[in-house]
């Protein structure tokens, strides 16, 4: 006679101690409180800004800079665009800003294909070299930059700043897209040498889309980089008509003292164009830095 042994029944599922779960909660709603306490820190002066641009000047002079609206006039983007010299000064940006930004990835994509994928003698002398440059502080090279232009003839020229931003760029973004350029697998090469491929196949129907992730982020950085810089034009450039857009904010404020509306019109202005890329590019751009830290 066989005896049949019932089955054990499930085993209650372990509870977490309340004290724990209450410590676990209290975490994360600190986290959250202090997450959400610095957004606001940080977007106070973008709100401030924008309130400020779609105010008139009466009703900022009347009731002061940090009240609250009591009119809504966009007539002050007009004005900076128009009168401020604004909309020249955008596009004076845009013609430093791109061909900077497509000469500096197509040259640094060029050396870092080089760099990368061929046994080239001093190879890691050359990627440091290349990366110290932009670890020297740039206010000791804007007496040597100025008076090099000067000699070139190319002084007060958007040609000279596009050149100082290509030429200032050219060593991280090289750093940057080597590294990338390496983690590609030797056997993809290796199988279009086979095939009949050359070094120029290779690197522009092979490589460089394989790179496009590293190359969207730092597309997006670069132009977000020249698009608001400031020191090298003001060391290479003296006339307000060649002023990019950074630049020709001083000047705005200085023409429009008390005008803060027309000031911050302007500062909303300049700021469009990077927004617009990073929106643009934003998935690869958020890609392309996940790659980047997990190789």
């Amino acid at each position: 006679m066989t005896t049949t042994v019932p089955a054990p029944a499930d085993a209650p599922p372990e509870r977490v101690p309340a004290k724990r779960n209450h410590s676990k909660q209290g975490r994360t709603f600190g986290f959250h409180l202090l997450a959400g306490g610095l957004s606001i820190l940080w977007l106070l002066p973008i709100v401030l800004v924008i309130t400020t641009s779609v105010r008139s000047f009466s009703d900022i002079a009347s009731n002061g800079l940090g009240s609250l609206p009591h009119s809504f006039d966009l007539g002050s983007f007009g004005e900076a665009w128009g009168v401020g010299g604004g909309g020249h000064a955008m596009l004076n940006s845009l013609i430093v800003t791109i061909p900077t930004v497509l000469l500096s990835l197509l040259l640094a994509s060029a050396a870092a294909f080089a760099l990368s994928r061929f046994q080239i003698p001093f190879r890691r002398t050359i990627i440091l070299i290349m990366l110290s440059g932009n670890l020297l502080p740039p206010q000791i090279l804007l007496v040597p930059v100025s008076k090099l232009s000067e000699l070139l003839g190319i002084y007060d020229t958007l040609t000279a700043l596009i050149i100082v931003q290509v030429g200032f760029g050219l060593g991280f973004y090289t750093f940057v897209l080597q590294g990338f350029m390496r983690s590609i697998p030797d056997e993809i090469q290796q199988a279009a040498l086979i095939d009949g491929a050359g070094p120029i196949t290779i690197f522009w129907r092979i490589i460089l889309p394989m790179t496009r992730p590293a190359l969207a982020a730092l597309g997006a950085l670069a132009f977000t980089w020249t698009f608001n810089d400031l020191l090298w034009s003001i060391t290479v450039l003296r006339t307000e008509t060649v002023m990019p857009v950074t630049p020709a904010l001083l000047g705005l404020q200085g023409q429009y003292v008390s005008n803060w509306n027309v000031i911050a019109a302007g500062s909303v202005i300049a700021a469009v164009p990077t927004v617009a890329v990073f929106l643009r590019f934003q998935k690869h751009f958020i890609s392309g830095l996940a790659i980047g830290a997990i190789k």
